[in-house]
């Protein structure tokens, strides 16, 4: 365990709040710095930004998707997670507006964990005012708040500005982190995120 006084390793994480492999990844990361001086950071990387059309749960991609692949990483996880039930699949821009807001507060990350197992645990509508008031209210921020973040001119420049940051470092897949210098597309292993720390001090 490295000294509470050393600069802690900064890791930032690009997720999509619909992206199953994210709430996954999460439990991941969670084992890999459990004991580490680290400062996590969640994030935005919208997927399918409006006006694209969103996924549909009743169209064939998304039970292949995750039958294949979602369902089995989820059990060797030992992480609970089922296809939201939601259609078509929220926009997430409102819900990243939110994350930044509980950025203001300091709880970022706690926000970031709570909108996934909403959607993927409690199949909650993510895009839906009520349901990210809720989350911000059992994390102890106002909800009061939001609707003029969310309108708010400022608020959506710095989330235009961290896209287009997400583009610079040129994320393609979500989730993706940024260890120091080292980058990962896709969920790296436990050892691997933990190595990657280490190497970073």
């Amino acid at each position: 365990m490295s000294s509470p006084n050393a600069t802690p390793i900064k890791i930032q994480v690009w997720t999509d709040f619909v992206c199953p492999f994210c709430l996954l990844g999460e439990s991941i990361i969670e084992k890999a710095i459990a004991g580490m001086n680290v400062e996590l950071e969640w994030m935005p990387f919208e997927l399918r930004p409006y006006p694209t059309p969103t996924l549909k749960p009743e169209d064939d991609y998304l039970p292949r998707v995750w039958k294949a692949s979602v369902y089995p990483m989820a059990e060797r996880l030992g992480v609970h997670i089922k296809l939201p039930t939601v259609s078509p699949q929220p926009y997430t821009r409102k819900a990243f507006l939110g994350l930044q807001y509980a950025k203001q507060q300091g709880k970022g990350n706690e926000y970031t964990t709570a909108v996934m197992k909403a959607f993927f645990q409690q199949n909650q509508n993510i895009g839906e005012d009520e349901v990210l008031k809720s989350i911000l209210e059992k994390l102890g921020i106002n909800p009061a708040g939001l609707d003029e973040f969310v309108n708010s001119p400022q608020a959506n420049a710095q989330h235009d500005a961290d896209l287009q940051y997400a583009k610079q470092v040129g994320i393609q897949a979500v989730p993706s982190l940024a260890v120091g210098a080292q980058f990962f597309s896709g969920v790296p292993s436990v050892q691997a995120l933990r190595d990657a720390i280490q190497h970073a001090k």
